[in-house]
This record gives C-alpha cells, sequence and structure tokens, in this order.
C-alpha cells in the first residue's frame, strides 16, 4: 500500500496537457505533438502571488484523508452545475451548443461508470472501478469574441479585465472555459485552495467535447474529465514523481506517465512491479485508453464535498 504523505511534489502540482501519440491514418491537422505537465510553473507563481495557498493546501488534504475514513455523502450524490464560457476569435473556436452538451454527456458518462468503454476493465482492477455518481448540469453557456489568438496559462482568460470572462458564482458552480490555450496545451485545472477568482477548468476549443477526427487522439472529451479529476482535488496517477504517490491507495504506483494506448498488462518497474492501471483517467494515455476511475479516487472526490469539505458549498 502507497504511503499516503503530502509532500512539496504532491502540493507543487497543477495540469496542462499536451500530445505526445498520433497516428498516420488518421488526420491530425493542428495536432498536438507530446502530452505533457507544462504547469508546474503555473502553480509555483499562485504560490508566490499568495504565500498561503500551500497552507492551505496542505489543510485541504489534512481534512481529505481524515473525512475518507470517516465521512460520507448525505445522500451520496453530487450534482455540479456548469457554466461554459466561451472565448472566440474564429468560427472553429466559438464551438456549438451541441459541442458543448457532448462535453458535459462525457463527463457524467465518465463519472457514473456508464461509458461504453467501462466494460473493458481488465479484471485485475474490476473489483476497484468506481462509478463516482457524481453528475453534471449545464446551467449556461456565455460566449464573448475575443481579439486574442492564444491565452496561454497565467488565467488571463478567467478575467473580464483581460479580454476574457469572471467564473459564474465559482463557489457553487463549475466554470469551463473554452479557448485557445497555446504552447500545445489541452487544458488546465486549478485544485480546491486556490482563488475563487480563477477557480475552474480551462480546455482548449479544439479538444472540447467530441471534437472532429482532426483533433485525435483527444477527441472523445477525456480531457475535461481528467481535469475535472484534478478539480476534484486527484493527482496524476504516477505522482507526477518516478514512482511517487498519488495519494491514493488501490491505484498501482507507476514509474511515470504512460502515453498513447499502452498494450495490457504494462508492467512498473516499481518495488513489486505491479502491473500499470494506464486506463486511468488520471494517466496521460490518449482518450480512447482512458476508462476508469477507483473507490479511492472516489472517496478522495468525494471528501471535498462533505461538510467542512473545499468545494462543500456545491451542496449535497
Amino acid at each position: 500500500m502507497k504511503k499516503i504523505i503530502l509532500t512539496a511534489a504532491a502540493v507543487l502540482v497543477l495540469f496542462s496537457c499536451q500530445n505526445d501519440a498520433t497516428d498516420s491514418t488518421v488526420p491530425t491537422t493542428n495536432a498536438i505533438a507530446h502530452r505533457g505537465c507544462a504547469s508546474q510553473e503555473v502553480l509555483e507563481a499562485q504560490l508566490i502571488a499568495d504565500p498561503t495557498l500551500a497552507i492551505r493546501m496542505n489543510e485541504i488534504e489534512a481534512f481529505t484523508q481524515k473525512a475518507m475514513l470517516t465521512s460520507r455523502l448525505v445522500n451520496g450524490k453530487v450534482v455540479i452545475p456548469v457554466v461554459v464560457n466561451v472565448l472566440y476569435k474564429t468560427a472553429a473556436e466559438n464551438i456549438s451548443d451541441a459541442q458543448i452538451q457532448s462535453q458535459i454527456a462525457v463527463l457524467n458518462q465518465d463519472f457514473t461508470a456508464s461509458n461504453s468503454d467501462f466494460n473493458t476493465i481488465p479484471a485485475l482492477f474490476s473489483g476497484v472501478a468506481a462509478n463516482v455518481d457524481i453528475t453534471f448540469e449545464l446551467v449556461k453557456i456565455n460566449r464573448k469574441s475575443t481579439t486574442k489568438t492564444s491565452w496561454g496559462t497565467r488565467d488571463a482568460m478567467k478575467k473580464t479585465k483581460q479580454g476574457g470572462l469572471d467564473p459564474t458564482t465559482p463557489a457553487t458552480t463549475l466554470n469551463l472555459w473554452a479557448c485557445t490555450i497555446g504552447g500545445g496545451i489541452l487544458g488546465y485545472a486549478q485544485f480546491p485552495g486556490g482563488s475563487l477568482a480563477t477557480d475552474g477548468v480551462v480546455i482548449d476549443s479544439f479538444y472540447f467535447g467530441l471534437s472532429s477526427t482532426a483533433s485525435y487522439p483527444y477527441n472523445l472529451g477525456r480531457t475535461a474529465s481528467h481535469e475535472v479529476g484534478h478539480w476534484m482535488n486527484l493527482r496524476h496517477i504516477w505522482g507526477d514523481a518516478t514512482c511517487g504517490s498519488d495519494l491514493v491507495s488501490d491505484t498501482p504506483t507507476h514509474n511515470t506517465a504512460n502515453y498513447g494506448v499502452p498494450v495490457y498488462p504494462h508492467l512498473s518497474t516499481c518495488t513489486g512491479t505491479p502491473v500499470e492501471m494506464t486506463m486511468n483517467y488520471m494517466d496521460y494515455t490518449d482518450d480512447r485508453g482512458m476508462y476508469m476511475f477507483t473507490n479511492g479516487q472516489k472517496a478522495r472526490m468525494s471528501a471535498i464535498f462533505v461538510t467542512g469539505g473545499a468545494r462543500s458549498g456545491f451542496g449535497i
């Protein structure tokens, strides 16, 4: 069993995705070349701007570990209101209502284990595969025409004064921003504990929802599933370190991130040489290669919504 210890490395995690694997048989127009984490700098900047952030994150972690053992949701269900903020310069960036609805549908499937690929989970992991039982409800779409060609990862898209859109009631609403991020970034999320003024998830509009084959291998909406996992306090499955800890006890220890769709079983060289759970949403595999959360991850996510939790304002 992995030790559940919050280290500096665990605190210094925020996610922004790039992609590695492509398929020569699939169009790759605008395709991103490599999926990797480029967001530690984002969190470091937040920590410099707000020295109390690390303290808050450690307090949240301590509460989470206790709540995972002692607390339960009152009725076992969480419904997350969602506001989508679309920032566009081109017609392609002004994604349709249908594409936005498709993203909400993917989130609902992935977080309730109703995704069609859930039944392909290997027998080794079937006993820990979870129905997280969290659902999402689209309540509003905001659209804004801009002159920006890309937004970067400094949260400008979340600020009306910088040409973006301020989040809507972030203490009780999940805000998603759809825009061109640039720099090969698929998306990034803010963990619990950050400022409400920047709380939410940013997804590049090219990879938002069920997108075209040109967005392959990230055209199935799983970038949002991964990022919302971060927003709900999940770490990368490899713990952002060689054989690191994701603070969850029922996920195998991974050497590092996995890319593409690894052939099962993919063995770790970490202690005990466990089979890696490459199909977990918190790995870096292709959209078609990730399709499960675990019971431990479910407990971790649920803990932030209980009374006293970092996102208890969402109500149960």
